[in-house]
C-alpha cells in the first residue's frame, strides 16, 4: 500500500502514527487527512509510507486489504495507527461536555454481529446487515468483510474501549451510520474529544483476531491464577431458597446430592446470610415488589440464622466458622465461596449503623445513562433509583473490602461471589466519573482478594460493561449471561445463546461463568450439555431432593470433579452471523476442545423464546424441527490435538445415538433436532501408528464431554496405546484393527469390539478414579 504526504491546510480529520516502524515523526509534526489526501505538517515533501501496512484511508473510506469498513467518514474523525492491521477511531467536537455522539461513518449490505447491554447489568447478541441494525451500548461490534467476486472471508472487529476517563459504546442509526458514545457518568467531568474511543483490527479469522485484538489492548488484559473450583462440580443456594436460605437446608441439599452420587465439592452461600435490615419493608405490611432491594448491610458479619451450632443446645453465641468447618468435614466440601454485593448490598451500607459508619457510606440515588434507559427497565435498577443505595466513600473502600474479606477467611470461607458490580457507573456523579470509581474499587476489590484467599476466589458478578472488565486485572471467572429463570420457559434457549456469544468478547479476557442451572427441569439436558462444552465451572441450584442424577452422572464424576473442557464454548464460525433464537432455521454449534479430542454441541434453540428489545429484530416462525449441516472443521484449532500421524480423518461420536463414524475433516453430515433439543459430539483425529493402526481414543461414553476424562496418551514400540485418564465406566476408541487384548491399571479387561464402525469399548471399573488403560495389537 502507498500512501502520499501532501502540504495543503490542516483538517481536523487526523492519522497521527504511534509507532516509529510505520513512521518517524518529531513531536511537532502530525498526519493530518484532507481531500482524500494524507499529509504531514511542517512539511512541504512527498514520500512513501506504511508500505505493507492494511488499514487505509482515502476519500473518506476505510479500508483493510482493500475490503472497505467504514464509508463517508466525517472531518471531526481521528485516526490513529496502532499496528499493521489496527487503528483507533476518535473524534473532535465543538464543544466540551460529558457525553458525545459521535458519527464513524457508514456501514450497509455486510453481515455484523453485535454485543449489547439490554439492561445496566447484561449483554446479549444481534446480528444485521447494516449500520441500522447495530443497538445502542453495543460492546463488540464483529463484521464480515467480503467483496464481490473474493470468495475469501476476512473480518473486521470493533471494540469501544476507556478513553482517559470517558467510556466508549457503540450505535447505529437509520442513515446506516455508525456511531461512538463517549460518557464520563459525572457532569462536571467535561471534554472536546476522545481520540482512541474505538479500537478497530483485521484478520481472516475470528477467533485469532478477537485473541490478538485483547492482546494488542495491553492495558486491558491481565494475569490471573485459575481458582481450583472450576475443576469440580458445585452446588449454590440462590435458586433453591432464594433469600430464605438457612443452614438447616444447605445440610439438606448437600446431603441428598452426595447420596445420590453426585457430591458436591464446592459451595456457593448466596444472598441471605448477610446481617442487614429494610426499612422499606415493615412487619405485617403488604409486601410492595421491589422492597427488598432496599435493605443495607449493618455489619460485615453474618445474620441470626447463620450464628449456628451443631449442638442441640448451646450457651454460647456460634460464628459461621462452626457451619462451615461442619459442612467442610461432614461433606467434603473443598471450596466454600458466601455471596455479597460489590458496595455490600443491594441498598449499599446503612449510612448510621454501628458496623458500617466507619467506611463513610452516602446515601446516592442511581442515574442511568441514556443509553442504558433507551432499552429494557430491569426492576432492581428501578428499586436503587427509588430507595438509593449507601454508597461507601472512596477513600474507604480498600479497608471495607480488607475487613469483610478478613472476616472471612477468620471464618474458613474460601472465596466470594461479587454481585451488583455494574452499580458504579450510576452513581458516579460527584466521584470523578464511572471510570475512576470504577477503577478505584477494582483495584481495591482485586488487592483485598490477592490479601485474603489462597486462591484467587472472586466470581464477579452483574458486571458485563466495558467499565468492570477493562479494570479486571486479576478477576479471573465472570458471569457473562442474564440470571437462570427456572420459572420462566421463555429465557432457556436465550441462556445458552446468550453465553455462547458473549464468551467471544469476554472469553478472551476471564473464565465465562455460565450460571447455575436444575437439574430436575425440562431444559436441564439443555443446561448440562451447555455447561459441558462450556469449558466452564459446573454448578447446580436444586432444591434438596429435587434431582436428575442421570443427567448429573454424565456431568460429574463419583469423586465430585467434572471433565472441563479446555477453552470458552463460542458459537462455530458459520454462526457467528445467524440467529440461532430468532431466525426460524439455524441451529446453534458450540465448539471446545480437550488435550486429545474437540467436542461440538449442537442446539434447537428456535421458537422456544424470543430476545428482549426486539425492536429490529423479526421472529420467523419455526418448526418443530431444524436440520443443519455439521463438520469436523466446525471446531477451531483441532490441528492443535491432531498433532502428527494425523490422516486428516476424524471419529465423530455421537453422544444421542451411541453411534461412531469416520469422517474428512472437512465432510458434512446433517443434524436434526427439535426445540429445546440437543446433542453432543466428540471429535477425535484419527493418527496412524507403525503404518497399519489407526486409532482415536474417545473417551469415557456416557459421559457428556467424553474426551474430557484422557489426560495422557503413550505409543510404544511393541504396537501397545497406553491412555492415562480419570473415571469410570464406557471407554470408547476408534480402532482399525481388533486389539490382541486391553488391561485397566495393569490388570486385564474385557472388550468390545464391533468392525462395522470400529468401534472399541473397553469397562474402567468402578472405584478406578484415576487409571491407565493400554491397548495392545
Amino acid at each position: 500500500m502507498t500512501m502520499v504526504v501532501m502540504s495543503p491546510p490542516l483538517s481536523t480529520l487526523q492519522l497521527t502514527a504511534r509507532f516509529s516502524p510505520f513512521l518517524a515523526l518529531t513531536s511537532n509534526q502530525k498526519l493530518v487527512f484532507s481531500n482524500g489526501c494524507l499529509q504531514l505538517s511542517h512539511k512541504t515533501w512527498r514520500h512513501t509510507m506504511f508500505v505493507n501496512a492494511k488499514p487505509v484511508v482515502k476519500d473518506g473510506v476505510l479500508s483493510f486489504n482493500g475490503k472497505g469498513a467504514l464509508t463517508g467518514i466525517p472531518d471531526n474523525v481521528v485516526v490513529t495507527p496502532w499496528s499493521n492491521s489496527s487503528i483507533f477511531l476518535g473524534a473532535t467536537s465543538l464543544g466540551s461536555g460529558s457525553r458525545h455522539v459521535f458519527k464513524l461513518g457508514h456501514i450497509k449490505d455486510a453481515r455484523l454481529l453485535s454485543l449489547f447491554r439490554f439492561k445496566v447489568w447484561w449483554m446479549i447478541p444481534r446480528v444485521g446487515n447494516s449500520a441500522s441494525d447495530i443497538p445502542i451500548e453495543t460492546q463488540m461490534l464483529l463484521v464480515e468483510a467480503r467483496e464481490e467476486h473474493d470468495e475469501s472471508t476476512s473480518y473486521i472487529v470493533f471494540l469501544p474501549v476507556l478513553d482517559g476517563v470517558f467510556r466508549s459504546s457503540l450505535q447505529g442509526n437509520l442513515a446506516n451510520e455508525l456511531q461512538v458514545c463517549v460518557e464520563s457518568g459525572d457532569p462536571e467531568v467535561v471534554a472536546t474529544e476522545s481520540l482512541k474511543a474505538v479500537f478497530v483490527n483485521y484478520g481472516d479469522h475470528p477467533f485469532d483476531l478477537m485473541k490478538e485484538s485483547m492482546k494488542m489492548l495491553e492495558k486491558h488484559t491481565g494475569t490471573f491464577a485459575m481458582p481450583g473450583m472450576l475443576d469440580w462440580f458445585g452446588w449454590c443456594t440462590w435458586d433453591a431458597f432464594y433469600q430464605d436460605v438457612s443452614p438447616q437446608g444447605i445440610k439438606a441439599g448437600l446431603k441428598s446430592l452426595s447420596e445420590g452420587g453426585t457430591p458436591p465439592r464446592f459451595l456457593i452461600i448466596d444472598d441471605g446470610w448477610q446481617d442487614t435490615t429494610n426499612e422499606f419493608q415493615k412487619e405485617g405490611e403488604p409486601y410492595v415488589k421491589g422492597s427488598e432491594f432496599g435493605a443495607r448491610l449493618m455489619s460485615i458479619e453474618e445474620n441470626d440464622k447463620f450464628r449456628w451450632t451443631s449442638e442441640p443446645v448451646s450457651n454460647t453465641p456460634s460464628r459461621l466458622k462452626e457451619l462451615v468447618s461442619d459442612l467442610k468435614k461432614t461433606f467434603g466440601l473443598k471450596y466454600v465461596y458466601v455471596w455479597h454485593a460489590l458496595m455490600g448490598y443491594w441498598g449499599g451500607l446503612h449510612p448510621d449503623a454501628p458496623g458500617t459508619k466507619k467506611y463513610n457510606p452516602t446515601l446516592k440515588f442511581p442515574v442511568q445513562s441514556p443509553g442504558n434507559l433507551s432499552h429494557m427497565r430491569d426492576g432492581a435498577m428501578d428499586a436503587m433509583e427509588e430507595y438509593g443505595v449507601g454508597v461507601i466513600d472512596p477513600a474507604k473502600i480498600s479497608e471495607f473490602y480488607d475487613d469483610l474479606h478478613t472476616y472471612l477467611v477468620s471464618q474458613d470461607v474460601d472465596g466470594v461471589k461479587v454481585d451488583v458490580q455494574n452499580i458504579l457507573e450510576t452513581v458516579a456523579y460527584g466521584s470523578g466519573g464511572r471510570i475512576s470509581l470504577t477503577r478505584r474499587f477494582q483495584q481495591s476489590l482485586e488487592k483485598s482478594i490477592a490479601k485474603n484467599f489462597q486462591d484467587n476466589s472472586i466470581i464477579c458478578c452483574m458486571g458485563q460493561s466495558t467499565d468492570s472488565i477493562y479494570h479486571s486485572k486479576r478477576s479471573a471467572i465472570t458471569r457473562v449471561s442474564d440470571d437462570y429463570y427456572p420459572k420462566n420457559p421463555t429465557t432457556q434457549t436465550l441462556h445458552i445463546a446468550a453465553v455462547a456469544y458473549n464468551s467471544i468478547l469476554f472469553g478472551e479476557v476471564v473464565v465465562p461463568d455460565w450460571d447455575m442451572f436444575y437439574s430436575r427441569h425440562n431444559a436441564a439436558e439443555f443446561h448440562s450439555v451447555a455447561r459441558a462444552v462450556g469449558g466452564c465451572g459446573v454448578y447446580v441450584s436444586d432444591k434438596p431432593g429435587q434431582h436428575d442424577f442421570e443427567i448429573l452422572q454424565r456431568l460429574v464424576l463419583p469423586n465430585g470433579s467434572v471433565l472441563r473442557a479446555k477453552y470458552p464454548g463460542r458459537p462455530s464460525r458459520d454462526c457467528l452471523f445467524c440467529d440461532p433464537v430468532m431466525d426460524g432455521r439455524s441451529l446453534l454449534k458450540i465448539w471446545n476442545l480437550n488435550k486429545f479430542t474437540g467436542v461440538l454441541g449442537v442446539f434447537n434453540c428456535q421458537g422456544a423464546g424470543s430476545w428482549p428489545c426486539k425492536d429490529s429484530t423479526i421472529q420467523r416462525e419455526a418448526s418443530p424441527e431444524i436440520s443443519g449441516m455439521v463438520s469436523p472443521l466446525d471446531i477451531e484449532y483441532l490441528e492443535e490435538v491432531a498433532g502428527k500421524s494425523w490422516t486428516g480423518d476424524c471419529a465423530v461420536f455421537s453422544f444421542n445415538s451411541g453411534s461412531l463414524s469416520r469422517l474428512p475433516k472437512e465432510e458434512q453430515f446433517e443434524v436434526t433436532l427439535k426445540t429445546l433439543h440437543c446433542n453432543v459430539f466428540t471429535v477425535t483425529p484419527i493418527k496412524v501408528y507403525n503404518y497399519r493402526i489407526q486409532f482415536a481414543p474417545i473417551g469415557l461414553l456416557d459421559m457428556y464431554n467424553s474426551g474430557g476424562a484422557i489426560e495422557a496418551i503413550e505409543v510404544s514400540s511393541s504396537l501397545a496405546i497406553t491412555i492415562k485418564g480419570r473415571g469410570a465406566g464406557r471407554f470408547g476408541a476408534y480402532s482399525n484393527l481388533k486389539p490382541r487384548f486391553c488391561s485397566v491399571n495393569s490388570k486385564e479387561e474385557g472388550l468390545l469390539y464391533t468392525p462395522e464402525d470400529c468401534l472399541l469399548t473397553i469397562n474402567i471399573p468402578s472405584g478406578a478414579h484415576s487409571w491407565e488403560l493400554t491397548v495392545s495389537y
